[in-house]
């Protein structure tokens, strides 16, 4: 039997998919059929999905089946989904869901990219004129002043030993580089979770992971509390859809408590004010009413708004703290290398 567990599919073409088969599903037309017409067209990893599915159907299979097959496509959350939808009979209907589902995904993962996209093109250009100065005008600098004898201050000496130290022992500092990146390649494979707890713990990181682990565990529970799951499995598999351990203690144990005959709402109270009094007010109000999934639907584009705001102001405080650190330390370079040069004119001067 193949494996498939590492085959992959670019968002647009998992949306198309997605797409089509929630189209011609509510058109009535039968589900083999479908996939024997968009295997006409299909290319790459869609066709290799297709021709699976194709497969599985024949032998009387379900889709969800088929879906779990390739698990970096659709995740868990995804085929228990597609799997409660066709025990329903809705699958045309949450096919759609899902579809504007991802799209919103992929909408709320661009406005994060965004935010990043400027503090990492400063940072890239710090490095560039820092590596530039190293390279190129320190080992210059640093002959010329060896040739006039002058006494350097310590800033530029440690200039001058970090540009030698590039320039002159190349076999010594690349395999150092290269030890470094496996230390950290290593540390972030075997101490993943602690790392990413640590970073995300910072005062600036914490908020806006916060509201992106509230975002993603609404829209997931809204959309497995829509399909028909019961609230203990919906909030199993949500677990594995939020970045922080943090969060995801928050639900297993709120999970335990549902188990124990206490409300949902109950369970996040307990989270001593990590998850926020409006969003419990929320889920109460929705647990009263008996309209729970609407409540997560209502909860996921409050804190999607949130996180867009939320990403504004640190960006708009990133651009000017970088800018300024970048600046400090170009400009201590700078004043490194002028300040024996005015200390030799002065000497200079005075004779």
């Amino acid at each position: 039997m193949q494996n498939y567990s590492n085959l992959t599919l670019k968002t647009s073409e998992k949306i198309g998919l997605i797409s089509n088969l929630s189209t011609m599903l509510t058109a009535g037309i039968p589900i083999l059929e479908i996939v024997n017409s968009l295997l006409e067209e299909s290319k790459g990893n869609s066709k290799k999905i297709l021709e699976v599915l194709k497969a599985d159907l024949s032998q009387g299979n379900r889709v969800h089946t088929s879906f779990a097959k390739f698990p970096r496509v659709f995740d868990k959350v995804t085929t228990s989904i597609l799997n409660a939808s066709e025990e329903a009979g809705t699958l045309d209907t949450t096919l759609k869901d899902l579809k504007t589902n991802i799209q919103k995904e992929v909408e709320f993962n661009d406005k994060v990219k965004s935010a990043l996209i400027y503090p990492m093109f400063i940072f890239g250009v710090f490095i560039a004129v820092l590596l530039f100065i190293l390279l190129f005008v320190i080992p210059k600098v640093a002959e010329v002043f060896g040739r006039l004898r002058v006494t350097l201050p310590l800033p530029t000496r440690i200039l001058v030993v970090l540009s030698k130290s590039l320039t002159g022992y190349p076999l010594i500092v690349l395999p150092a580089l290269a030890l470094i990146i496996v230390l950290i390649v290593y540390v972030m494979r075997t101490k993943r979770a602690r790392v990413l707890d640590l970073f995300f713990s910072l005062p600036l990181i914490s908020q806006i992971i916060k509201q992106i682990d509230l975002t993603r565990f609404a829209r997931s529970l809204y959309l497995l509390l829509y399909s028909g799951l019961p609230i203990t499995d919906s909030l199993q598999l949500t677990e594995d859809v939020v970045i922080r351990r943090k969060m995801a203690k928050v639900i297993k144990y709120s999970r335990e408590m549902v188990l124990a005959g206490k409300t949902l709402s109950q369970g996040l109270r307990a989270s001593k004010g990590y998850v926020p009094l409006i969003m419990i007010k929320l889920i109460e109000a929705g647990e009263k009413t008996g309209t729970l999934d609407k409540s997560m639907d209502d909860i996921s584009q409050y804190f999607d708004y949130q996180v867009s705001g939320t990403l504004k102001t640190l960006t708009a405080l990133l651009e000017p703290v970088m800018l300024v650190i970048v600046g400090l330390v170009v400009g201590g370079m700078m004043l490194s290398i002028i300040a024996p040069i005015y200390g030799l004119v002065s000497q200079i001067g005075t004779r």
